[in-house]
C-alpha cells in the first residue's frame, strides 16, 4: 500500500558546525520549507550508526545486560550494542559488541532491520540483529566507561520486565519486538 502525501522534503540551504563532542557532532542546519517564506534552523546530532543484537541461547533464553546509563542516572536492562566503527560492517559491529560486553559468541547472526533513533534531531540509524546459538567464550572487553553484567531470561520473563517498566530503552524494545517476530516465523 502506497501512502500519498502532499509533503515534500525541505531544501537544506546551510549547515553550521556547533561542536564536536567525541561520540557525536552538533550542527545547526537551515532549511527552506516549500510554500513558506521563512528559513528554519534546526539542531542536528551527527553520530556514527549503532547496532543492537538480541542474543539467544540454544535453549531459547535471551542474554540481557545491565549497565549504568548517565542520561537517566540509572542501571538499565538492555541487550548488547554500541557504535559502529569506521569501515566496519553492521553485522561485524554487532558480533563485536556481543563479545565485548558479554563474552559470548554466536553461531549465526541474522539482520532484523534498521530504525531511526530520533529523526527529529538525529541523522544516524540503529541496525538490529538476532544472534542464535550464543555461547560464552570468556573474552569480555569492556570499554573504559563500561561496567556491564549479563544474565539470561526467558521470553515470558522479558515480557513481564517490559510490562513492569524494567526494560524501557526504546531501541532495545524495537530489537526485542523484531527478534520475537522473527523467531515466531520460524
Amino acid at each position: 500500500m502506497e501512502l500519498k502525501t502532499r509533503l515534500k522534503p525541505w531544501r537544506r540551504i546551510g549547515t553550521v558546525p556547533r561542536g564536536d563532542f567525541r561520540i557525536f557532532k552538533l550542527v545547526e542546519e537551515f532549511f527552506e520549507a516549500p510554500g513558506m517564506d521563512l528559513d528554519h534552523g534546526f539542531f542536528v546530532i551527527e553520530s556514527p550508526d549503532w547496532v543492537n543484537i538480541v542474543p539467544v541461547t540454544d535453549d531459547g533464553k535471551v542474554l540481557l545486560i545491565r549497565q549504568f546509563r548517565a542520561g537517566n542516572n540509572s542501571v538499565t536492562i538492555e541487550i548488547p550494542g554500541g557504535m559502529v566503527d569506521a569501515g566496519e560492517s553492521f553485522s561485524a559491529a554487532a558480533l563485536r559488541e556481543l563479545e565485548e560486553e558479554t563474552g559470548y559468541q554466536a553461531k549465526k547472526v541474522t539482520a532484523l532491520g534498521s530504525v531511526s533513533p530520533n529523526p527529529a534531531i538525529m541523522r544516524n540509524s540503529c541496525h538490529m540483529f538476532l544472534a542464535s546459538g550464543v555461547k560464552p567464550t570468556g573474552q569480555i572487553h569492556f570499554d573504559s566507561s563500561e561496567d556491564v553484567e549479563s544474565f539470561e531470561a526467558s521470553w515470558d520473563e522479558i515480557d513481564a520486565m517490559i510490562a513492569r517498566g524494567e526494560i524501557n530503552h526504546s531501541l532495545v524494545l524495537n530489537a526485542l519486538f523484531f527478534a520475537k517476530q522473527a523467531l515466531e516465523a520460524l
